[in-house]
């Protein structure tokens, strides 16, 4: 009987079949994306990869959206502000996986892995400067919202805070990152001068 009823059990579900709900939408892949306690690279690649299907992804209908909309041009400046929001998102999670590569000082006692550190310095730099990348976008999407008519958003107020602080250059995400690459090239320097007397 038991046998019969697992038996009877998988034919269903395979006449059946188990359907997957499909992402479509920018609002959807954005949702995924989360903060770990613990941010291992896997977990930032996997935010990053969420994050940059958002801005390649269509907007769901405006009555789906994180806000409510009720005309164009509210409607205009949400899509501003979610790219806006999003570039700032993917960039600092360029600048955590960065830190995740990157040597903030370089021991004495490191010398006998200096090649494997060097090339973690250079990836850690390409990260950083990939950073850098999102941060024009960011601001590119700022100075579109310039433009458009000021309404309040409230379901989006960070968001907003967001583009005020930029505006008001409360937040400048250049300056960290030059202070990043001036760190990490000042320890390229350190683990370069190291030698076999150093050791």
């Amino acid at each position: 009987m038991k046998r019969f009823v697992l038996s009877a059990l998988w034919g269903i579900l395979a006449l059946g079949g188990l359907s997957a709900y499909r992402l479509q939408f920018a609002e959807e892949y954005y949702r995924l994306a989360h903060r770990h306690l613990i941010m291992y690279p896997e977990k930032c690649n996997e935010n990053i990869f969420y994050l940059e299907q958002a801005l390649k992804a269509p907007f769901c209908n405006p009555l789906y959206a994180l806000a409510e909309i009720r005309d164009p041009r509210e409607w205009e400046r949400y899509r501003y502000l979610f790219y806006l929001h999003v570039n700032l998102k993917i960039l600092e999670q360029y600048r955590i996986l960065a830190g995740k590569y990157d040597k903030f000082t370089a021991f004495f006692y490191n010398y006998p892995w200096k090649e494997e550190n060097l090339e973690s310095l250079g990836f850690a730099e390409f990260l950083y400067n990939t950073a850098g990348f999102y941060w024009q976008e960011a601001l590119g999407w700022a100075a579109r919202l310039d433009e458009t008519a000021y309404f309040h958003l409230p379901e989006v107020q960070y968001w907003e805070d967001e583009y005020r602080r930029i505006k008001t250059g409360d937040l400048n995400y250049r300056e960290y990152l030059d202070a990043d690459l001036t760190r990490l090239n000042r320890v390229r320097r350190d683990f370069e001068a190291m030698g076999p007397g150093t050791y």
